[in-house]
């Protein structure tokens, strides 16, 4: 499996211990950015690595900001784009199983490193659940 992961500067110390982390347990990685840890804006690395989702370039993203919030905006403007906020691994496993995320944006400012692991890991674990919840999926994009 391919994963997409962006960061701003918040998230880049974050984003380059998931890339290791990750590579480790045999995914491959595809990193979008940021390459440093000096401040920039969020929109100019989540725009690309939507598009990398929309158009499979990769199977999944991850994106990390410091509060998730400015990533989880940006990306959900992709008409393709169903990114999750999650701050735990409960979440990280709903956004999974009911919402089907796409990409999985975590607030590095508010978690621990092992927690960003661990919620990388239960979202990743965790089948889409399907049924009542592909329904309201499919109402999500503006048409």
């Amino acid at each position: 499996m391919k994963i997409g992961i962006c960061s701003d500067h918040a998230g880049f110390e974050y984003k380059c211990g998931l890339i290791g982390y990750l590579e480790g347990k045999g995914y491959e990685m595809s990193d979008y950015g940021t390459d440093s840890p000096e401040s920039m804006d969020y929109p100019d690395v989540a725009h690309p690595l939507a598009e990398a989702v929309e158009k499979g370039t990769v199977d999944l993203g991850i994106a990390l900001c410091g509060t998730g919030n400015g990533m989880a905006m940006t990306l959900n403007k992709h008409q393709g784009i169903r990114a999750g906020l999650a701050w735990n691994k409960e979440i990280g496993e709903l956004v999974k199983k009911h919402n089907n995320a796409n990409v999985l944006v975590m607030p590095a400012r508010f978690i621990e490193f092992e927690d960003a692991k661990e919620i990388v890991d239960t979202w990743l674990d965790t089948p889409f659940e399907g049924g009542r919840h592909q329904k309201r999926i499919d109402k999500i994009p503006v048409k």
